[in-house]
């Protein structure tokens, strides 16, 4: 078992946090809102602190997830200044790889091991402990990682150096914001067409068209329900870091461009804190 921190406890970071302690690691929590950190220790076995440079010293490995770059470059050098030559400190923030590029660095001259490893499979893969793991690296560093991130992960996998689990965090987005348009599309189509939606599902879901978004979010896309999931404000975060890569790289991504303008104007019709799966509202606004 190792000694661990888990700085940030959003709705994916609290259920992840959880997991380490059931598996009975060691485990030391840090969250800005201090309420959160005393709910967490209410619920699992660990400790609080009410810094994180107190959260991760003597840790083996501190593990982030929080907002965005700025976010994780505060959080990493408050950790980075106390934490132990040979500890690891392993990302789960979905940010730039840029800044897994920095703090990679940052984090080899202070004699830190560093992942970038956003995950996937939103709030209900993190609460049953079925996420999957991106990961941007060191060979060596990922495989010391990788029995402890089990506590919470399904699959794991180290896509390349520091920077590649950010790239391919973003081609994961680029793929559900894709199929979660032409699913909203679908239905809408459905329902105009005077087909019985459920029967048209059951039929499709078993050939080419089945994706995990139709299976999980079908139903409450056709009844208008968006109050869980992944929001739609992440989303957008996420797009704008997809966007940003794509200039420097050279990639075109016409379709994200205008699926991003579509999350804006679902963040218009209040939907900010609406499920991704909110697409549809555009089509359909849901009744008041």
């Amino acid at each position: 078992m190792a000694k661990v921190a888990f700085i940030g406890l959003g709705v994916m970071g609290s259920p992840m946090a959880g997991h380490l302690a059931k598996a009975g690691h060691d485990v030391a929590v840090y969250n800005r809102t201090e309420d959160k950190a005393r709910d967490w220790a209410q619920t699992y076995s660990g400790r609080t602190y009410s810094s994180v440079a107190n959260a991760v010293e003597g840790v083996d490995i501190a593990f982030s997830c929080v907002g965005d770059d700025r976010d994780l470059r505060e959080v990493f050098e408050a950790a980075a200044s106390k934490m132990r030559k040979g500890a690891i400190f392993v990302d789960h923030t979905t940010a730039s790889a840029e800044i897994a590029r920095e703090l990679a660095v940052k984090a080899e001259e202070r004699g830190l091991g560093f992942l970038d490893a956003p995950v996937s499979g939103g709030q209900a893969g993190a609460e049953a402990g079925r996420l999957t793991v991106m990961a941007g690296g060191e060979p060596s560093v990922f495989a010391e990682a990788q029995p402890i991130m089990a506590a919470y992960a399904a699959s794991m996998t180290l896509i390349g150096p520091a920077g590649a689990g950010q790239l391919a965090k973003m081609v994961n987005q680029i793929c559900i914001a894709g199929v979660l348009q032409g699913l909203a599309e679908a239905l809408h189509f459905a329902k105009r067409a005077d087909l019985d939606v459920e029967k048209v599902i059951g039929a499709i879901s078993k050939g080419a068209a089945q994706s995990w978004q139709m299976e999980n979010r079908w139903k409450t896309m056709a009844e208008g329900r968006f109050d869980f999931g992944f929001a739609v404000d992440w989303m957008r975060k996420d797009l704008g870091l997809v966007l940003e890569e794509a200039q420097r790289n050279g990639a075109r991504l016409d379709l994200v461009k205008l699926i991003d303008e579509y999350y804006a104007d679902v963040q218009a019709m209040g939907g900010k804190r609406w499920d991704t799966s909110s697409l549809i509202a555009r089509l359909e606004p849901p009744q008041r």
